[in-house]
């Protein structure tokens, strides 16, 4: 398990974000779909969502724990492989594939229309959690990966 000083090498804002705000705020996500599943479809897309909760077919609520599941399993992942080590590497590994997941969670809202990705007055709650969150996961994840304020190391030159 990593120290908090070895930690302390990463930046304090990629460690408050991935250690901490993002896996909580996808904990809520994933109780959402799983224990509020008429809320989570109202807040998706309201024209289309059950009129009740006993009117949701079995099988989207069987897909809404699937996500949940997902969601908690996103969640470990960031949250305790990233507590585990300081390794840079290790970590732009990780945030790689959350990026690449990120870009798939945002394609999911395509047939709202692309109007959906920058009306950001029109939002919900839940719009806000798919696309404006996951835009700063992603850019968050983009800096990291580029290295946007990480160490640099320097290389220790040989002498003959």
């Amino acid at each position: 398990m990593a120290t908090p000083d070895s930690l302390s090498a990463i930046p304090l804002w990629y460690r408050l974000f991935f250690l901490y705000i993002e896996p909580i705020s996808t904990i809520v996500g994933a109780v959402y779909a799983q224990f509020y599943p008429f809320t989570y479809l109202q807040l998706t897309h309201a024209r289309s969502a059950p009129a009740s909760t006993d009117a949701i077919p079995e099988g989207t609520r069987i897909v809404l724990s699937q996500l949940a599941n997902l969601y908690f399993a996103f969640t470990l992942n960031e949250a305790l492989v990233l507590r585990t080590t300081s390794n840079i590497r290790v970590w732009k590994v990780l945030l790689l594939g959350l990026l690449i997941a990120d870009f798939g969670h945002i394609f999911t809202v395509h047939s709202l229309g692309v109007q959906i990705y920058w009306q950001f007055w029109t939002w919900n709650a839940i719009d806000w959690g798919n696309l404006g969150f996951v835009y700063l996961g992603a850019l968050s994840r983009s800096c990291f990966i580029l290295g946007v304020g990480l160490p640099t190391r320097q290389k220790s030159v040989k002498t003959r």
